[in-house]
C-alpha cells in the first residue's frame, strides 16, 4: 500500500465541535474548546500520522456573519484554507434540524473550491435516530459529499470511519512531518489559547468574547527548570476587568491555576505563570492592534 499524505481543512459554523473533533482524532488536547461560539480564533495545524498515512488537519474559526473586524479576519482566514487543500471536512451539528443560510454559504464555498468533501454530523449522542436520518437526507440534497458520517466527537464514536474516508481522498506522498509531531503551532501560541479557554470557562456569560490574550514573556525550561510565562489579558470594559479579576483577585487566580495545569501537561515542565489584566476599548475593531496580535497577517 502506498503512503498517503495530504492537507485537510475542517470547516463549519461556530460551536459545531470542530476543535473537539480534532482533539478526539489526535487523542491529545491541542485545540481549545468551550460551549461558546468562535472559541477558535486562528487556523491551527494538527497532524495525525500512521505507517500508512499522514493527515495534516487545519482547524479553523467558525464561519458566520462577522460583527467586528476580528470576526471578519477570522472568517476570511477560515475561507482561505479551502484553497490548496486536498480535501474538506465540513462539520455540522446534529441537533440543528434545519439547514441554515450559514450552512448554504459554506457548501457554496466548498463547491467553488472544487475540493472533495466529507460531511461529519457531530453530536449524534444528543438526538434520536429519526432526527439523524432527516439530517443525512438534508445534507444529501444540499451537496454531493464523498461521505456523510455521523459521529460523537465527545464520546469518540465514529472517528475511525472519518479517518478511513479522509485517507481515500488523499494523494500518494511521503510524510511532511516527523511522526512524533502533532502540531506545528508553537507552545507559546497554544499557551495563550489555553488561558483564553479558562477565561471562557469560568466567566461563562458574564464576559463576552471581548477578551484577548498576549504572551509578553515566554522563557522555555532549561535543564529541568520551570517555563516562565507572563501574559496580558485584554478586555474592553472596566466591568469586564472586575469580573476577570474577581473579589480580591480570586477569579484571576482560578483562571491562572487551571491554565497552569494544562500548560504543564503540554510542556512537561513546571510552569511559572503570571497574568495581568488591561482594558483596551474596542480592540476587536482596531486594525493596528489586531495586526500586532497576528490577525490578518499572511
Amino acid at each position: 500500500m502506498e503512503h498517503k499524505t495530504g492537507v485537510v481543512t475542517i470547516i463549519g459554523r461556530p460551536n459545531v465541535g470542530k476543535s473537539t473533533l480534532i482533539n478526539a482524532l489526535l487523542g491529545e488536547k491541542i485545540a481549545i474548546t468551550s460551549p461558546k461560539p468562535q472559541t477558535t480564533r486562528t487556523n491551527m495545524r494538527a497532524i495525525l500520522s500512521s505507517d500508512d498515512y499522514q493527515i495534516i488537519f487545519i482547524d479553523t474559526p467558525g464561519i458566520c456573519s462577522p460583527k467586528n473586524k476580528l470576526g471578519q479576519l477570522m472568517t476570511e482566514a477560515a475561507k482561505k484554507t479551502l484553497s490548496g487543500v486536498d480535501a474538506v471536512v465540513y462539520v455540522c451539528d446534529a441537533t440543528d434540524r434545519t439547514f441554515l443560510s450559514a450552512d448554504k454559504k459554506i457548501t457554496e464555498l466548498i463547491r467553488q473550491a472544487g475540493r472533495p468533501a466529507i460531511a461529519v454530523i457531530n453530536k449524534i449522542d444528543e438526538i434520536p435516530k429519526e432526527s439523524l436520518l432527516e439530517r443525512i437526507a438534508t445534507l444529501s440534497r444540499e451537496y454531493e459529499f464523498s461521505d456523510i458520517i455521523p459521529v460523537s466527537a465527545l464520546k469518540k464514536d465514529g472517528l475511525d470511519i472519518v479517518v478511513g474516508s479522509i485517507v481515500k481522498l488523499l494523494p500518494d506522498g511521503p510524510e511532511l512531518y516527523d511522526k512524533d509531531y502533532i502540531t506545528d503551532t508553537s507552545v507559546r501560541d497554544i499557551a495563550a489559547d489555553i488561558i483564553r479557554e479558562k477565561i471562557l470557562l469560568f466567566t461563562k456569560d458574564e464576559v463576552p468574547h471581548g477578551t484577548g490574550v498576549e504572551i509578553v514573556r515566554f522563557i522555555e525550561s532549561e535543564n529541568g527548570g520551570s517555563t516562565h510565562i507572563d501574559a496580558t489579558i485584554y478586555c474592553e470594559k472596566e466591568s469586564h476587568k472586575s469580573i476577570i479579576l474577581g473579589k480580591e483577585g480570586a477569579m484571576l487566580g482560578k483562571i491562572g491555576r487551571r491554565a497552569r495545569e494544562d500548560i504543564q501537561k503540554l510542556t512537561g515542565t513546571p510552569v511559572d505563570l503570571k497574568l495581568f489584566v488591561k482594558i483596551r476599548e474596542n480592540w476587536r475593531n482596531n486594525n493596528g492592534f489586531l495586526h500586532d496580535q497576528g490577525f490578518g497577517a499572511d
